[in-house]
């Protein structure tokens, strides 16, 4: 189960990567807000909150 809801994350962080860099191949200059903001939303969906992972959530 472990094991899923990590591929699930993995997922979704690869699916946001992809959007975000899709938004900002054509612009020249990127705002570190942006970059920072997009970073935080891949580790939030990377950061498994303990209990959920052992199934106890």
């Amino acid at each position: 189960m472990t094991e899923v809801q990590e591929r699930e994350s993995i997922e979704e962080a690869l699916e946001m990567i992809d959007a975000g860099l899709g938004g900002l191949t054509d612009r020249r200059l990127v705002s570190s807000d942006e970059i920072t903001d997009l970073l935080l939303d891949v580790r939030a969906l990377l950061a498994v909150p303990t209990n959920e992972v052992v199934g106890q959530g």
